[in-house]
């Protein structure tokens, strides 16, 4: 038991390693709140241009959302700070990992917005339309907030995916959380770190994993 404590839960050599995993926090932390308004921001805007468009507009958006849902976003990410320099486009590794983040969550919120967009009956677009509104603001104060509300719990469900996969950006030596404890693991020779590191993670997404339980308990029982 001696040796487990020793060599998993040194809080000696937490202590000493803590600032580097703090900062390694807050990278996390900007990470997500950079990536996940973009990528929700573009998702809808594909799924309003994927209903709203001709056949091309159509196609395009079904394309995008096909390419870069097949794309794993680590491979996303290794090909767009390693392969685009060769075409004369470098990035340093913060927009490298904010540029993969969002366009592969954007394809997944697309998907999301489509279906909730879709489920608006079409009752709601005459309504709208009937009492004045063009289709801007149709969209703006009726179909969109409805969509949303309607497909709540996919929403935060793909928030919480994107915000995890905020730790692929240690693939590019970017210092956020994941790679601030293997920096620590490997100066101290500790697995502490790494434990510290789950730990985080666990007490920063578990009250939206129970959210998104209720979110989905609730719209379940609405349903019935």
């Amino acid at each position: 038991m001696n040796e487990i404590i020793l060599n998993f839960f040194n809080l000696e050599i937490l202590r000493e390693v803590a600032p580097l995993l703090v900062q390694g926090f807050w990278m996390t932390l900007k990470l997500s709140v950079v990536s996940i308004p973009l990528a929700a921001a573009l998702g809808l805007a594909l799924a309003i241009t994927q209903g709203a468009s001709g056949r091309i507009g159509r196609t395009l958006v079904i394309a995008y959302v096909d390419v870069f849902r097949s794309i794993p976003p680590l491979v996303l990410l290794i090909f767009i700070f390693y392969a685009l320099p060769f075409l004369g486009l470098r990035l340093t590794e913060f927009p490298a990992a904010i540029l993969a983040l969002v366009l592969n969550g954007a394809s997944y919120f697309a998907e999301i917005f489509r279906a909730g967009l879709e489920s608006v009956p079409k009752g709601q677009h005459e309504a709208a339309r009937s009492t004045g509104l063009g289709w801007r603001q149709s969209m703006q104060y009726v179909i969109i907030p409805q969509g949303t509300r309607n497909v709540m719990p996919d929403l935060v469900s793909n928030t919480l995916e994107l915000a995890k996969q905020t730790s692929i950006a240690s693939a590019v030596a970017l210092q956020e959380l994941l790679r601030s404890a293997q920096l620590a693991q490997g100066m101290t020779y500790n697995a502490t770190p790494l434990i510290a590191a789950a730990v985080v993670y666990f007490l920063l997404f578990w009250p939206f994993v129970r959210l998104v339980s209720r979110l989905h308990q609730t719209s379940g029982s609405g349903a019935g």
